[in-house]
């Protein structure tokens, strides 16, 4: 299935390099070309070709749910903040076809379809042979305020009401679009490691599920962060550039993307798109977001059983005794059920207008803030203090490895393997971050928990056999995914498994959720392998980024398998996911050596490709119609007039709209805030502001009427003077094509306070 480039893309002044790069470097790839000449100074001595590139992947802002939290009714009204993906590549100046891009987008996951899709567009532009399966990382920030629908595999797709052709296209040509900024702003530079500390930046979720693990192993890791080391607040970064010629960064720290909550229904990036806006706009204040040249990359970690409210979670039930008290520990209930107990954020109890966005309180926009924040500080730190320089090859290595019916021996010569996939009773019970539906509760093992389920649950997937009731064991099977074939493939069977390597530092491309301490567990095999084998030195320096390529959901270990808290229950594999993983991982390290083995590593079948077997049952834009004796961009609502605005408060417009799914706008903003400059307006704000807010509101879907309500909250630092809002829209005719209109709002005065 082809997906074109979506034509409201805007070209920035990179891409005008884009033909000339991509000729020079076809020729460049190749060694008996003239033009070709080894540098005298290569990846050895830790000089490489850099590129980083970023673009706009924010599909449709209304009418489609949204991913991560997998609610019927988080569909989205609105935008806070676009989403982004930021393209690193890095090449050896000797070998340039040995390189490795690593796309890190602010979505909930990566996936398989996607990914695809994003090679092909590559491989048609670049050749197979610069980008590929081997090279390429399709990674996601694991937001839970992103547009959903993208997934291939159906479930995912089942609260989005299957596949949304717009949401997959946006991240397909976004990505594509980076990854060639990237490539056409190649240049010689130099790498970097160093690794600090985000003090507080994340808390275990399922701290009963960490205590499973043994005592004698949760001991090494006492001063890691959290209670007693259940939680990594280390945070390794990657410089790109150093001095004058710094051109960004690769941060890697866990934390899940659900600092804002399920109630939210506006677009937005959490925490991890908050503080790469933030160390960018620092760098580059007077640039609009997106179109900054410093990138800041604010990659995900073991990010399963961690969590960004700090605070705790707590029992929110008015009028009951156990109200505002702590959560029942290993359930996380209230009264026996989940949906009372809630995580609160740092700051949970702000009365302050939710950061002074204008967002109301109760939806975690200001532990948004407060987390984006300290992990943009902590970056900041790191890239300030002393690091150590990165010399040594480019590497990558990639196979498919077919989770349903993995063996491999253990360490102590048992034999055992995977299974077919299948959620546990626990996985619909959901977290503190998000609690379930009905009556499930985590950390229970019984294999019924509800009668109505017991027969529900053989009508949405195939009842599970004997052979997998005791491969999964003690997991209760909820759903048998990997049984369910139809219309097509439920959950994966068949999963990414990638290696990159630059010098001593090796990233662990994850296809999925891995906790805590199976975070560390795989790390530590990866990086003994490495040093034993001699592919790199006592210095190797080994991460975990993930959610990537495939979404195969958690990894546990055994002992937090047998809990069965959410994280368990959600392990699809069965008890020896992360053991296989290992098994496999550690298999592959010697293709990461200077001079790797000949041929390619042993490989299953590449999965089926399931987009175009995908039903979508969202509707299309059937037409949209101005109020009579009003026309599309007027003002229903105009901002004040009569009296100036100071820093803090909100200015608020409301025009007469149509539906945002007609364009997405991508590269471009459905809202501007200008400032009057001697006789010409400068657009200030974008819709890619936290401070500027995009709602749309369905006013009768009869008539196609409908409103778009645009705010400002003022900051602190905004200089006085004469302003105005524009609201940027197109509308859809019943008959005929669509086109775009401009609105704007009477001027207004801002004063110093």
């Amino acid at each position: 299935m082809h997906l074109p480039l979506l034509p409201a893309l805007l070209l920035s002044p990179l891409d005008a390099l884009h033909a000339l790069s991509t000729k020079y470097f076809s020729v460049f790839l190749s060694s008996d070309s003239p033009i070709y000449q080894p540098t005298a100074m290569g990846a050895a001595d830790g000089n490489y070709l850099l590129g980083l590139g970023i673009a706009d992947i924010t599909g449709p802002v209304v009418e489609t749910n949204m991913m991560g939290y997998a609610s019927l009714g988080q569909t989205d009204t609105g935008l806070h903040m676009r989403q982004r993906v930021r393209a690193f590549l890095v090449a050896d100046p000797d070998a340039p076809e040995e390189r490795i891009l690593f796309l890190n987008a602010d979505i909930a996951m990566g996936d398989t379809g996607a990914r695809r899709l994003i090679l092909a567009e590559l491989a048609e532009e670049f050749g197979n042979e610069t980008y590929h399966e081997g090279n390429v990382a399709f990674v996601g920030t694991h937001q839970h305020s992103g547009v959903g629908g993208y997934l291939e595999n159906l479930l995912p797709q089942l609260t989005a009401l299957g596949l949304s052709n717009q949401s997959l296209s946006a991240i397909v040509s976004g990505s594509v679009l980076a990854s060639r900024r990237a490539h056409a702003s190649l240049a010689p530079g130099t790498l970097s490691l160093g690794r600090g500390f985000v003090k507080d930046g994340s808390r275990n979720r399922s701290p009963t599920a960490y205590l499973a693990n043994p005592e004698e192993e949760r001991a090494q890791y006492v001063d890691n962060g959290g209670d007693a080391g259940d939680q990594e607040w280390g945070m390794d970064v990657l410089r790109f550039g150093d001095g004058e010629n710094e051109r960004g960064f690769l941060s890697f720290f866990a934390v899940h993307g659900t600092s804002i909550y399920e109630n939210n229904t506006l677009i937005s990036g959490d925490n991890k798109g908050m503080a790469a806006y933030l160390y960018e706009s620092s760098i580059e204040p007077g640039a609009m977001p997106g179109n900054q040249t410093y990138v800041a990359g604010f990659v995900q970690g073991a990010v399963g059983d961690t969590s960004p409210n700090t605070l705790g979670a707590f029992c929110e039930s008015p009028g009951k005794p156990y109200d505002g008290l702590p959560c029942v520990a290993n359930s996380s209930t209230c009264g026996e059920r989940a949906q009372d107990c809630h995580g609160r954020g740092p700051a949970f109890a702000s009365n302050s207008g939710d950061a002074g966005y204008g967002l109301g309180a109760g939806y975690g926009f200001a532990s948004n803030v407060e987390i984006g924040k300290k992990q943009a500080d902590a970056a900041r730190a790191v890239l300030g203090g002393g690091m150590t320089s990165v010399k040594g090859s480019v590497r990558s290595v990639h196979v498919f490895v077919d989770m349903a019916t993995h063996e491999f021996v253990l360490p102590n010569g048992t034999r055992v393997g995977t299974c077919p996939a299948a959620m546990g009773f626990s996985f619909a019970g959901g977290t503190t971050d998000g609690p379930g539906a009905f009556d499930f509760i985590q950390g229970d093992n019984k294999t019924s928990q509800n009668p109505f389920w017991e027969i529900v649950k053989d009508v949405i997937t195939p009842d599970p056999s004997k052979e997998q009731v005791a491969c999964q064991y003690p997991k209760p099977i909820l759903l048998n995914t990997g049984y369910a074939h139809e219309p097509y493939e439920w959950s994966p069977g068949t999963v990414d498994v990638q290696l990159l390597r630059v010098g001593n530092f090796v990233m662990l491309i994850i296809p999925g959720e891995l906790t805590t301490m199976a975070g560390r567990r795989i790390r530590e095999a990866v990086r003994a392998e490495l040093i034993s084998s001699g592919v790199v030195g006592e210095d190797a320096q080994v991460v975990v980024a993930g959610p990537a390529n495939t979404y195969g959901h958690y990894i546990t270990t055994r002992e937090e398998y047998s809990v069965q808290r959410y994280e368990g229950a959600s392990t699809l594999y069965g008890p020896f996911t992360l053991e296989a993983y290992i098994d496999k991982y550690t298999s592959l390290v010697s293709f990461l050596g200077d001079v790797p083995p000949i041929g390619s590593p042993p490989s299953d079948e590449a999965p089926a490709e399931q987009l175009s077997k995908a039903i979508s049952l969202q509707t299309s834009v059937k037409f949209d119609a101005a109020p009579i004796g009003k026309r599309f961009g007027q003002v229903v609502q105009d901002v004040v007039t009569t009296a100036p605005y100071r820093s803090g408060q909100s200015v608020f417009a409301r025009f007469v709209g149509a539906n945002p799914r007609n364009n997405l706008h991508l590269e471009g903003t459905f809202l501007s805030v200008d400032r009057l400059d001697s006789d010409s307006w400068t657009t200030v704000k974008s819709d890619s502001h936290p401070s500027t807010l995009y709602r749309w509101t369905r006013e009768s879907t009869v008539l196609g009427t409908s409103t778009v309500n645009i705010s400002w909250t003022i900051e602190s630092d905004t200089a006085p003077g004469i302003y105005r809002i524009r609201y940027f829209g197109d509308s859809k005719p019943l008959i005929g094509s669509i086109s775009e209109f401009v609105g704007s709002s009477s001027n207004f005065t801002v004063v110093v306070s």
